[in-house]
């Protein structure tokens, strides 16, 4: 399956998805925040993956961001690591997954 066919399926199919490298600090940082309000998300740990460099190019033509994490809830990209911290903290993050069903 395409990197974009990928994707988009698993954007499709979960309320929240993660794309991450499991050595990242800013990736451990975005995983912590979604564990700490008990959500259940799909991961997706890309480092070992012969597709990486097209699923991350792909994510940069639907985010404007190659980098990751890419944190995606409904369906949209809310951002990395620290935006994702940062809603946590503030409490969004919890209304955001009770807004698309997660929570």
């Amino acid at each position: 399956m395409a990197a974009k066919e990928l994707v988009d399926k698993i954007l499709k199919e979960n309320k929240v998805a993660v794309f991450s490298k499991s050595y990242c600090p800013y990736c451990k940082m975005a995983k912590a925040s979604l564990n700490e309000t008990g959500v259940k998300y799909y991961l997706m740990e890309m480092e070992d993956r012969p597709d990486c460099d097209a699923i991350q190019n792909y994510l940069a033509q639907l985010t404007g961001g190659r980098t990751v994490p890419r944190v995606f809830i409904g369906g949209v990209c809310i951002g990395g690591g620290s935006e994702t911290q940062e809603m946590q903290r503030s409490g969004e993050l919890v209304a955001k997954l009770k807004e698309v069903g997660a929570l």
